[in-house]
């Protein structure tokens, strides 16, 4: 058993296999891109895409990272994860939402999202 409780996977020598919890984290991670893909409008594909996105794209996955972490209670090197990004992009994300949740029209999207979530994903959440 490798540090940290990975274990090599039998098809890809040396690749670390990914415990019970951070599997469940990116399915969930797949889940939310696709409830804010439909709620915003947006294409799943650009949201997954890696590398940097228009505004409205970068905006709407923050907001994803945002209600992962503070509704859903996943911790951010996990949404990294289940984003294609890194966990310091999750820090950096759920701080601009949080600035940004004093305007009204941008807080009463955000607290839309988190109702979606909670009734998506809170029956299924351990």
């Amino acid at each position: 058993m490798q540090p940290g409780g990975l274990r090599p996977s039998g098809g890809d020598r040396g690749a670390p296999r990914l415990g019970a919890r951070e599997e469940r984290s990116i399915e969930i991670c797949e889940s939310m891109i696709d409830v804010v893909a439909a709620l915003f409008n947006v294409s799943g594909k650009e949201l997954r895409k890696p590398g940097r996105s228009t505004l409205g794209v970068s905006r709407v996955r923050q907001i994803a990272m945002y209600v992962a972490h503070v509704t859903l209670q996943l911790n951010m090197t996990d949404i990294g994860r289940g984003f294609g990004r890194d966990r310091t992009t999750v820090v950096h994300a759920c701080h601009l939402v949080e600035d940004l949740r004093d305007d009204e029209d941008f807080d009463r999207m955000v607290a839309v999202t988190e109702r979606v979530a909670s009734a998506a994903f809170g029956p299924r959440m351990v």
